[in-house]
């Protein structure tokens, strides 16, 4: 498997995980809340990107905001602290015009800590809608990829509703629905995991 190295700290590293993708059919949207700590003379610094910078209502309605705004066919959600593997656009877009029956797919995980030191990876078995129903958290939101128009059959994201359990609740509509979810055996992001994440947030 590819991009298996340590990383760097985040924010601009995060940016620059995607700009190093070998695919060329990328548009990256950044999302920001308004923030007033440098972030946006980093996102100047980066001119390919486009991005809005303003108040929202927390971070799933970010990503809300950046899935309206996409013009792709699929969209991924990465979060601001966390990286893409090295090599894995080109290789979820393949995977998807291999499958055009899949409504979205998801990959493996390479966890790390706020230093970016490996803590463990998670390797999927397959997309099972049972353990789903059970309320565990497969397919995670940063290695989901889901095409456009399942967002536009089922709905964006429940900020409105539910405050750190949109992306669960999301794969749970997509169970219902029937979707057709596909697994690729690659690792697609380095998840950070720390006690200041939202994960974390009690």
């Amino acid at each position: 498997r590819r991009g298996t190295g340590p990383r760097p700290s985040p924010s601009r590293e995060t940016i620059e995980s995607v700009a190093r993708q070998d695919y060329p059919h990328v548009e990256h949207i950044v999302t920001d809340g308004g923030s007033t700590d440098g972030t946006l003379e980093i996102l100047k610094a980066f001119p390919r990107l486009r991005w809005v910078s303003e108040k929202d209502e927390g971070h799933y309605h970010a990503m809300n905001k950046g899935i309206q705004m996409a013009t792709g066919e699929v969209v991924g959600i990465l979060n601001a602290d966390d990286c893409y593997c090295d090599g894995i656009l080109g290789k979820v877009a393949a995977a998807f015009q291999s499958h055009p029956e899949w409504d979205a797919l998801f990959g493996d995980f390479i966890f790390v800590d706020k230093d970016g030191r490996e803590i463990l990876r998670r390797e999927e078995a397959c997309w099972d809608p049972q353990i789903v129903r059970f309320g565990f958290g497969m397919a995670l939101h940063q290695g989901l990829f889901v095409r456009k128009t399942t967002y536009d059959r089922l709905g964006l994201l429940r900020h409105k509703d539910f405050k750190n359990a949109c992306d669960m609740e999301f794969l749970m509509r997509m169970v219902r629905a029937k979707c057709r979810v596909g697994l690729i055996r690659e690792y697609v992001v380095f998840y950070r995991y720390h006690q200041f994440g939202q994960s974390a947030d009690k």
